[in-house]
């Protein structure tokens, strides 16, 4: 299922595909802000999306084998809920 998808199911409940993309885009935006600002977003029974922080290490460039310095950085997390883990058995 794909984000265009996910509208037309909720267009089968709002009846107007336009409110339905309206109401996806926002819950969507909500939840991108909240990560920005590093708060959780927890959907009961649903999940938890959270930030991450990923620490910085050494890689290396597999064409040239060279020791690199990869930068850490924020990484978007989910944890599963019980409902959801519960409906996929």
């Amino acid at each position: 299922m794909n984000k265009g998808d996910l509208i037309n199911k909720v267009a089968e409940v709002t009846s107007k595909k336009k409110d339905a993309e309206a109401a996806v885009n926002c819950v969507l935006a909500a939840i991108t802000d909240a990560l920005k600002q590093g708060d959780a977003v927890t959907l009961v029974g649903f999940g938890t999306f959270k930030v991450a922080e990923r620490k910085g290490r050494k890689g290396r460039n597999p064409r040239t084998g060279k020791e690199i310095e990869i930068k850490g950085k924020k990484v978007p997390k989910f944890q599963a809920g019980k409902g959801l883990r519960d409906a996929l058995k």
